[in-house]
């Protein structure tokens, strides 16, 4: 995740540069259910409403967080499917929020009404990110579902009506590309917290739409449009979270843009970058899904490290005889293709390598998704395009 509010602030009101510290434990997805009850077109873990069998039941769940929190753990999403059909829910949220779990709620939204809005606040969620593709019919026709949007909408003003901290996840495809500026109208609109962008990856039903990867001119548009508006509210006084996923060429491409628009603090943004370094799937960032497979991140489904059921998280992600962990962890990463020689590798890490994998059935081949150019990756010369 590349966290672009935090990287804008550098630039308004510079602090001094740290060493870099790494979390005790990686953030934890967990995909408590896979059931939804919409049937949305890039969904990586293919959701549909119906019950999956072998889902980890309350008293396991239980044991789970309590090795994580021991292991370090101290972030856990609750994701799905959609989390709130799960009817232990609330009962899992408020043991993770016991133990001193930071527990984020990453709902689809259409399920928060006024039946549950007064239990999902008593649990205390540090954040409630409801997904939205777009505006209206277009988010109702990526939803498969009519009355989509409104029903999602409603959720987040109950959830900002009880005090929580509340935003907006998007994913982009050429189809609602240009809904963009809408989605990001919302925030004042509806009183969001915050924006998080995430670039179409190809696992799940997302693999299937492929052909919906939006052009790189596209997508650079997009990025430099979350980059001018986040430094907008930042400059009112007001500032909002903005944050990129699944395409760590955003770091690069930040650089970029500040050559053009702070050329004077490129060189601190750099070093903040190479700081920050990119990629942590399997380093900091984990996945748990609905039937206890631990995963390198929720992209990876195709590809189990072990089972909470079988064996504790904490022994799975510190085995050092487990092949994959032990690749994604090489600093720098063994990368081929034009990302072997981008002048900018230890700021991306190699960007997303399930892209790779999906394309060129190759798990160390160049990211297919970095939207940069030659001219931008492959040396250090300030030639930028926009």
């Amino acid at each position: 995740m590349f966290r672009i509010s935090a990287f804008i602030s550098e630039l308004l009101h510079p602090t001094p540069m740290g060493p870099r510290r790494n979390p005790p434990g990686p953030v934890v997805i967990w995909n408590l259910i896979r059931r939804c009850n919409l049937h949305c077109r890039h969904c990586y873990s293919a959701s549909v409403d119906k019950d999956f069998p072998g889902e980890l039941n309350s008293h396991q769940a239980y044991t789970v967080m309590d090795d994580l929190y021991a292991f370090g753990v101290r972030a856990l999403i609750l994701s799905g499917g959609e989390p709130l059909l799960r009817p232990d829910i609330f009962d899992i949220a408020r043991y993770a929020k016991k133990k001193g779990f930071y527990i984020g709620l990453s709902s689809n939204g259409t399920l928060i009404d006024a039946q549950n809005i007064d239990a999902i606040s008593a649990c205390d969620f540090n954040y409630v990110g409801i997904s939205l593709d777009g505006l209206g019919a277009t988010h109702d026709r990526f939803r498969g579902q009519d009355g989509a949007f409104a029903a999602s909408i409603d959720g987040i003003r109950l959830c900002h009506e009880r005090g929580l901290k509340v935003g907006i996840r998007y994913t982009m495809t050429k189809d609602n590309a240009a809904d963009l500026p809408g989605l990001l109208a919302l925030l004042d609109q509806e009183h969001v917290d915050r924006f998080y962008f995430s670039h179409l990856n190809y696992a799940g039903r997302g693999g299937s739409n492929r052909g919906e990867d939006s052009h790189y001119q596209m997508t650079r548009n997009a990025i430099e449009r979350l980059f001018e508006t986040c430094l907008a509210y930042a400059r009112a006084g007001r500032p909002k979270e903005f944050t990129s996923g699944n395409n760590d060429a955003d770091g690069v491409f930040f650089l970029q843009w500040v050559h053009r628009r702070f050329p004077e603090q490129a060189g601190d943004i750099e070093a903040r970058l190479r700081q920050w370094g990119g990629n942590a799937s399997g380093v900091n960032v984990a996945n748990i899904d609905n039937r206890g497979n631990v995963h390198p991140d929720t992209m990876w489904w195709h590809y189990s490290l072990g089972n909470v059921l079988k064996r504790p998280f904490s022994e799975i992600w510190s085995d050092p005889k487990e092949p994959l962990l032990a690749k994604l962890r090489e600093r720098p990463r063994q990368i081929k293709g034009r990302c072997a020689t981008c002048h900018y590798l230890e700021i991306c890490n190699g960007n997303t390598r399930i892209r790779a994998h999906k394309h060129f059935r190759d798990l160390w081949a160049e990211d297919p998704g970095c939207y940069l150019t030659d001219d931008e990756v492959l040396s250090d010369a300030r030639v930028y395009t926009t």
